[in-house]
């Protein structure tokens, strides 16, 4: 048995199917809020574990991986072939992603005056990752899970935590680690269930177990494990951000 070709599925667990959508669902997508709440929690966690928590830091380093992942990454991608099928113009999706960049660069070269000029080694690599990975720069070299692991997972961590401690530790370095295993998991569940929702047109076999029952395969069928595995381990993540923080400013 088939699933039916013509159905065509939302982009993503959280998006609006394209023929119910209005203008603010296509941003809404655009942020891709589970994701990104996922690795603003990076940030909140290098913060936390820092020796000393300035609120006002992590305020401005949040603000600023929003700013540049949360709208201009996501602009970025959004532009290479529309995989999210939005209709928000490719003019504002580039007046988006650029202005959001600044902004996130704004913020970090404020914050060199009261951290150091070593915040600006962030600041480049930021950039050169942020670009280089969406744009797919360098015939796609940087487009890949190694880079994405590192990029939305470590690095977090590590600016975060620099950002506070205006230095980086054995315990830092050991959370970086964590946050690239933890996206490396996200990166090979988040792939196949992109391809089921964006590229698969149909879908069709049965699955015989060994006491001779079968079940037709479909795509909820095989989309409903990764993406429970996903919407859970983006609620945990956030859950440990929020402990952290309320221990350190509240000691909860």
């Amino acid at each position: 048995m088939s699933e039916g070709t013509h159905e065509v599925p939302a982009p993503s667990f959280y998006a609006v199917p394209a023929g119910h959508r209005r203008p603010a669902a296509d941003w809404w997508v655009l942020l891709h809020p589970p994701y990104t709440l996922w690795h603003l929690s990076y940030v909140a966690i290098g913060a936390a574990i820092a020796p000393r928590l300035d609120g006002g830091r992590l305020a401005a380093t949040l603000l600023a991986f929003f700013l540049a992942v949360g709208l201009g990454a996501h602009a970025l991608d959004e532009l290479k072939g529309r995989p999210l099928r939005t209709e928000i113009p490719g003019w504002l999706l580039t007046s988006v992603a650029a202005a959001s960049l600044l902004a996130a660069v704004g913020l970090g070269i404020v914050g060199i005056a009261r951290i150091g000029a070593g915040l600006g080694v962030f600041i480049v690599v930021g950039v050169a990752l942020n670009c280089g990975y969406n744009l797919e720069l360098f015939d796609g070299r940087l487009h890949n899970d190694f880079v994405f692991a590192l990029a939305w997972g470590s690095f977090p961590v590590l600016t975060a935590y620099y950002a506070q401690a205006a230095t980086l530790r054995v315990s830092a370095l050991i959370a970086a680690l964590a946050a690239y295993w933890l996206s490396t998991a996200q990166r090979a569940l988040s792939t196949p269930a992109r391809a089921l929702r964006r590229r698969i047109a149909s879908i069709e076999g049965t699955v015989t177990y060994n006491d001779g029952h079968t079940a037709t395969l479909s795509r909820p069928v095989l989309l409903a494990p990764l993406e429970t595995a996903l919407k859970a381990a983006a609620a945990g993540v956030v859950a440990l951000a929020a402990s952290l923080l309320l221990y350190r400013f509240m000691d909860l």
